[in-house]
């Protein structure tokens, strides 16, 4: 079975310095025209591990935006949060730091909390 096509959201984060800021730590955010939502993908490469370790990532990941992004995430913008090997392991404390720390330096807090 193969993957589909990204998104073409996704693919225009994808692209680098004119999509929008990029974080190594595993984030990305990029402006949209219409401004008044927020929009989320999960992305976990095969380094991470196997499928069961892919998975779990994205569930914690997706698990930690639950509790993030409604009170901190500026709407307008598409994030693209990246699954790495220590994604897996990391203390669910230390996921949601780190996720805030990304959003600080993606310039998507709200008002600059």
């Amino acid at each position: 079975m193969t993957a589909g096509a990204p998104s073409v959201g996704f693919q225009r984060l994808e692209g680098g310095a004119a999509a929008g800021q990029r974080l190594e730590g595993g984030a990305a955010a990029g402006q949209r025209l219409d401004g008044n939502s927020v929009r989320i993908g999960f992305t976990c490469s095969k380094k991470v591990g196997n499928a069961v370790a892919r998975n779990r990532a994205k569930r914690r990941l997706k698990a930690a935006v639950d509790e993030v992004f409604p009170g901190s995430a500026r709407p307008g913008l598409d994030y693209v949060v990246i699954g790495r090997q220590e994604t897996v392991a990391r203390p669910y404390s230390l996921l949601l730091q780190d996720l805030r720390t990304a959003l600080k330096r993606v310039g998507g807090l709200k008002s600059d909390e």
